[in-house]
This record gives structure tokens, C-alpha cells and sequence, in this order.
């Protein structure tokens, strides 16, 4: 059998390397060319006419989805989807690619993908049936369709609440459960719970975040919820002491004193 012409596109210079090496030591592949873009990886298809295509669905530009729709009927070659997320790796996939591959990658995963593309195009011989398009571009919208739903349900079920990754974690927190918020920078503390994350924003992206019948500034780099305060006490220079429900003390300053004691009031 003649090697399987094959090319590899990742946005991910690494990854390009890595899948380099582990497709020159198949016997069956002929590793024809690598790219790092989507826009690149039509033109090479258009130019090279590859049988097998490894191709990054996450990438910036053109992404893998829309370097299939972009390539005609005649020059599409089968395809391998590679991802660093799970979310894409759904039915559709084993339906009409020939495979996908989660991210790190593994070679012996690489390898089964080769083999499994092998018999497909062996079969697609004997058949004369070699159109790998049709199905797949249905198979991405069926995706598309699925990602939108489920955009749309992540969104809802974190209505009221407050995202933060830090150092890879992610945390959500309620907004009713945040205590207290002080500005250090281009970060915020966010205080709940006996707790303190740390997240990238400016005061002013935070504050569109959080409702603000339930959240007062006290300060240019503070903010309260005004839920958990229980005493109020005024300062001889000015200004106020807000004293939480957790025992913390937070002071208002004199340009905040008179809206904060404004949301006390009878």
C-alpha cells in the first residue's frame, strides 16, 4: 500500500513538533507538510491534495471547523480533529471524522487515529464512495448547534454568580456569598466565606458584574455587600465604620458616607 499522504495543522509550535516526530515513524504516513494556521492549512490542502488532514479545531482566525467548510468537495481529505477540550469530543466525531484526539497527545492515540483513517480510505476504494465532506459539515453544524444550547444553559445557570480563575482554578461564588471586595491594582480580593480569591478585573468591570441592590462602594476601591453589614458607625473625622456579619470592619470613606448611609434609611 502507498503511504497516506498526510498533513498537520496546530496553531501550537509545540504540538506541531511533537505530532512531527510521531507521524515519521509510521510506515504508512507520508507527513507531506505542517502549517500553524487555518488560513494556511487551505492553501496547502488546495495545493498538496492530502489524503489526511490532523487539524486543531482551537485555533485563532480561521479554526479547524471552518478550514473543513472552506475546502471543496474534491481536494477534502479525511480528517483527524485534535483538542484540548473534551467538549468538542461528542457522537458526531466517531460518526463522520475519522477520529479526534484529546490534548496532551498521546502517540499510541495518534497511531490508532493513522490506522483507523487507513481503513477508511480503503474502504471509501472499494466502495467509490470517497466523499468525506458531506457528513462532516453536517456533523459541524449538529455541533455548532449543540455548543450554542449549551453556551446558553452555562450562561443562565450562572446568572448571579461570580467566575474567578486563579493560577487555573476556577471558582464560582454566589454573589449573595461575597462579603467584601478591595481593589490591589488590576486585581480584585474577593472576600467569602473566610475566604479570599484573587481575580484580574478593574473596579469598574467588577461593578458591571454585581447587582447593585445588593452591592455598595465604600470606597474608590472597595465594595460591600450591603446584606451582611449589621452596625454602622460614625467616625469623628468623617466618614464611617461598617461592621459584617463575619466581624470585619470595613471604613467608608467622607465622599461615600452620605449614598451608604442613604441605603440604611427607612
Amino acid at each position: 500500500m502507498k503511504k497516506l499522504k498526510t498533513i498537520v495543522v496546530d496553531d501550537e509550535p509545540l504540538a506541531v513538533e511533537f505530532l512531527r516526530d510521531i507521524l515519521t515513524d509510521h510506515a504508512d504516513v507520508d507527513l507531506i507538510g505542517c502549517c500553524s494556521n487555518g488560513r494556511e492549512a487551505v492553501t496547502m490542502a488546495n495545493d498538496l491534495r492530502p489524503e489526511l488532514i490532523i487539524l486543531d479545531i482551537q485555533m485563532p482566525g480561521v479554526n479547524g471547523f471552518e478550514v473543513v467548510k472552506a475546502l471543496q468537495s474534491d481536494v477534502m481529505p479525511m480528517v483527524i480533529f485534535v483538542t484540548a477540550y473534551d467538549l468538542y469530543a461528542i457522537d458526531a466525531f466517531d460518526l463522520h471524522a475519522v477520529d479526534y484526539v484529546l490534548k496532551p497527545i498521546d502517540p499510541e492515540r495518534i497511531h490508532r487515529a493513522v490506522e483507523r483513517a487507513i481503513d477508511r480510505l480503503q474502504n471509501s476504494l472499494t466502495s467509490l464512495d470517497n466523499d468525506f465532506k458531506t457528513p462532516l459539515i453536517g456533523a459541524i453544524s449538529d455541533i455548532s448547534e449543540k455548543l450554542n444550547r449549551d453556551s446558553d444553559e452555562v450562561s443562565a445557570n450562572l446568572a448571579n454568580k461570580l467566575v474567578i480563575k486563579d493560577a487555573g482554578v476556577v471558582t464560582v461564588i454566589a454573589l449573595e456569598d461575597i462579603d467584601w471586595v478591595d481593589a490591589a491594582g488590576d486585581y480584585m480580593c474577593v472576600h467569602s466565606a473566610g475566604e479570599t480569591h484573587i481575580m484580574r478585573s478593574t473596579m469598574k468591570d467588577l461593578m458591571a458584574k454585581l447587582d447593585p441592590r445588593l452591592f455598595a462602594r465604600v470606597h474608590r476601591s472597595t465594595v460591600v455587600n450591603i446584606g451582611r453589614v449589621v452596625t454602622i458607625k460614625s467616625l469623628q473625622k468623617g466618614g464611617s465604620m461598617l461592621f459584617l456579619k463575619n466581624g470585619e470592619a470595613i471604613k467608608v470613606s467622607r465622599n461615600y458616607r452620605q449614598p451608604v448611609l442613604a441605603l440604611f434609611k427607612d
